[in-house]
């Protein structure tokens, strides 16, 4: 969604399971008539408008994460913002509905069909009449076979990065007239509706120079509602202004800015009326769900105005004990900011009634993945110990419940919810059970109470630190082995030891001592130790686990920067839950800019939370994600995108299936096959669907929370007056809606 040298490779499962898991997906496909895909959890939120209740006109401002290195999304540095241009200045074939599945754009196909299996695919496009590119010329078969061919991977001069379906492609030639494309492909490829989506002119994909260099920042012919104007890098900006030769229905919007804001500034921004429309995170959508509040003399202080009273109430008891005139002076001072402070925040809740959130849920998940290269997790009996101490409904309650969106569990890698491939087959790992978590770990090992090595002296006069399982000392360990956060904070954040229980009385007592000389839990009373090197006594089935000498610790990695607290909600409960089979998570923040680069792709954590995509083309799509590494010819391992290190060869040979099976009933099957073994090998863990938060100007129409769908960009626009009701919309001057 978003990110070798590899250890022994996982235990494999015993045959028993294997026999479980076989039986387990035909079970699930075969369940009567009802469609096992469901319903989305969470439809679209777009404030729906009729067209003839927008005005004609205005500018919408949105905010986007970056201005893009480049506008060609086939290169490896394209981005969120690259796909989004693309969305609306160029030819998508086959777009996404509301429930994730692949649909014919009508404003460019008439019609795809295969039209010949035998003795190879064929498919004929037929496109509509009106297809044009902004310089005029039409929309033919010379611009499918010129992405093609820089596409299809034997042109090593194309900087490409990604060439997946058109490397199965054999030819691409006119058919019976201008309007038909004939594509004949050299092996059965399943997902083609995903291909020349989008559709680049034949300027930008017939030569390598134009490829690689022409089209990073300009687009000079495109064919979409809108058309790039300009991207302003110094205004960290991207212009989008309507096409004149746009044959469907007319843009609304005369145009859209793209503006780059960095999520921690939107509030700002969307007060002070540059932005209409955000991507936010649940603290800016609470703070515009109360600015949307009947104000009263009822109302509670909140922020900043909170502040300001208690800086008031600490004045008048300085002045009331007789502070000196330097402290009283500094108070006033203090006080001055703050009462600045709430009334910016008073000015930017004013200004934020003007808006509403719009909710749905994207379409990816968030994961937690379990890096199986080397150390304890390439043991598979770990991995699923781990998996099976989880309750994902709690995980995913934590997140979802709280904004008011449907909290269950992701069931499926390869699918989301409401997508024809959906199946929850997380059953061929099973329930959570912290019995039998134990009970695995048990058989690889890893004993509860176990004795931990003590490190030696002399290393430490070294000054090497014991480090995570490899290097515990009985000194610093409490009767439960946990660790004692003494004076020695290297910066992890250990998850137990920072929630309310352990820290706040700033004392140093050990993690569980109370204040009473007591330890929590009914530990024994300080000086109650056992020899060193003592096995604990198996006082409770949530003693620490440990093997050779070494206790289960494992390395957490999480971003740190705006927008990562949720992970650390779901981080902490985690470890709480693996502290209940006696597993310890050390909790790492490393910086949000090299998370993926130095820490998820690189392998340098045992857990990590990140999320995936879930595309209506699973079976091309996933395939990198999950498919089992392979050593390189250069003897390094070539792993794609599967930074859990997690493959089988079963995996890989449904995938294959899947791609060149032509019957979607039959394809379905495959995938979900394939979604079963993945859960079994457990290197990734599906948790929750991502929660998307979007705030919306309130006039602002048919733009929002899209959740699965694919924007109508030339529906998108302000509502006229007559159609705002009464009161009209507040902060709608703020905008030029052109109304």
């Amino acid at each position: 969604m978003s990110h070798d040298g590899i250890g022994p490779r996982a235990v494999l499962r015993s045959v028993a399971f294997l026999t479980a898991g076989m039986l387990t997906v035909p079970a699930l496909a075969g369940c009567g008539s009802e469609d096992p895909a469901g319903e989305p959890l969470a439809g679209a939120d777009v404030a729906a408008a009729d067209r003839s209740d927008i005005a004609d006109g205005g500018t919408l401002r949105w905010a986007v994460d970056t201005v893009p290195d480049t506008l060609n999304t086939f290169q490896a540095d394209a981005d969120t913002t690259t796909a989004r241009i693309a969305e609306a200045v160029l030819p998508s074939m086959y777009r996404t509905d509301g429930r994730g599945r692949a649909v014919r754009n009508a404003d460019y196909l008439a019609s795809a069909d295969v039209v010949d299996t035998e003795p190879k695919q064929v498919v004929v496009y037929r496109l509509a009449q009106q297809a044009v590119w902004s310089d005029g010329r039409e929309i033919g078969a010379a611009d499918f076979a010129a992405q093609w061919r820089a596409l299809s991977g034997k042109d090593t001069a194309y900087w490409t990065a990604r060439n997946a379906g058109y490397d199965r492609i054999e030819k691409v030639e006119r058919g019976r007239n201008d309007l038909e494309v004939k594509v004949t492909f050299s092996r059965p490829y399943a997902d083609w509706k995903s291909l020349f989506s989008p559709l680049y002119p034949k300027e930008v994909m017939g030569a390598p120079d134009s490829f690689n260099d022409g089209a990073r920042k300009k687009l000079k012919v495109t064919a979409g509602p809108f058309t790039v104007d300009k991207v302003d890098t110094k205004e960290d900006e991207v212009v989008l202004t309507r096409n004149p030769r746009w044959w469907g229905r007319a843009a609304r919007l005369q145009k859209i800015v793209l503006r780059a804001v960095p999520h921690d500034k939107r509030v700002s921004a969307l007060s002070d009326g540059t932005l209409d429309l955000a991507e936010i995170d649940p603290e800016a959508a609470r703070r515009i769900t109360v600015a949307a509040l009947p104000q009263d003399g009822n109302t509670p202080l909140m922020g900043p105005e909170a502040d300001r009273s208690a800086a008031d109430a600490l004045h008048s008891w300085a002045v009331a004990n007789g502070s000196d005139e330097d402290a009283a002076d500094e108070e006033i001072s203090a006080r001055e900011k703050l009462r600045k402070k709430a009334e910016k925040y008073a000015r930017q809740q004013k200004a934020l009634g003007g808006f509403e959130v719009r909710k749905s849920l994207e379409p990816a998940y968030t994961q937690l993945a379990l890096n199986g290269a080397e150390g304890p997790l390439s043991d598979e009996r770990v991995r699923r110990a781990v998996a099976r101490a989880l309750d994902r409904e709690d995980l995913a309650g934590a997140v979802l419940k709280p904004l008011g969106l449907p909290a269950e569990p992701v069931g499926s890698h390869l699918a989301l919810s409401g997508q024809a491939a959906y199946s929850d087959s997380s059953g061929a790992l099973g329930k959570p059970d912290a019995k039998e978590a134990r009970a695995l770990l048990s058989d690889a090992g890893w004993v509860p109470g176990g004795p931990v090595k003590e490190e030696k002296d002399s290393k430490k006069d070294e000054g090497e630190e014991a480090a995570g399982s490899e290097a515990d000392t009985e000194d610093t360990k409490d009767s439960d082995g946990s660790e004692d956060s003494g004076d020695g904070d290297d910066g992890t954040y250990v998850v137990g030891e920072d929630d309310g229980r352990n820290h706040g009385t700033g004392d140093g007592k050990a993690p569980h001592d109370s204040g009473t000389g007591q330890l929590k839990q009914g530990g024994a009373p300080a000086g109650a130790y056992a020899p060193k090197g003592t096995a604990a006594p198996a006082r409770a089935d949530t003693a620490p686990v440990a093997k050779d000498g070494k206790a289960l610790v494992l390395r957490f990695v999480l971003p740190s920067g705006p927008g990562s607290k949720t992970l650390e909600t779901v981080a902490g409960r985690i470890a709480e839950m693996l502290e209940k089979i006696g597993i310890r998570a050390d909790i790492s923040k490393v910086d949000n800019d090299s998370y993926f680069k130095d820490h998820i792709a690189s392998g340098d954590f045992d857990l990590a939370l990140y999320s995936w995509p879930a595309t209506a083309f699973p079976a091309t799509d996933a395939r990198p994600v999950y498919s089992k590494p392979v050593p390189a010819a250069d003897g390094s391992l070539n792993v794609e995108q599967n930074w859990t290190r997690v493959g089988t060869d079963q995996v890989d040979q449904l995938f294959d299936q899947a791609i060149a099976t032509l019957d979607d009933s039959e394809r379905r099957d495959l995938i979900r096959k394939a979604d079963s073994r993945i859960w079994a090998a457990a290197g990734s863990i599906p948790l929750y669907q991502r929660p998307q938060l979007v705030a919306a100007r309130k006039n602002l129409a048919n733009a929002g929370a899209f959740g699965f769908a694919t924007p109508v960009y030339e529906d998108m626009g302000f509502l006229k007056k007559s159609a705002q009701g009464p009161e009209g919309s507040p902060g709608a001057e703020n905008s030029d809606s052109g109304s």
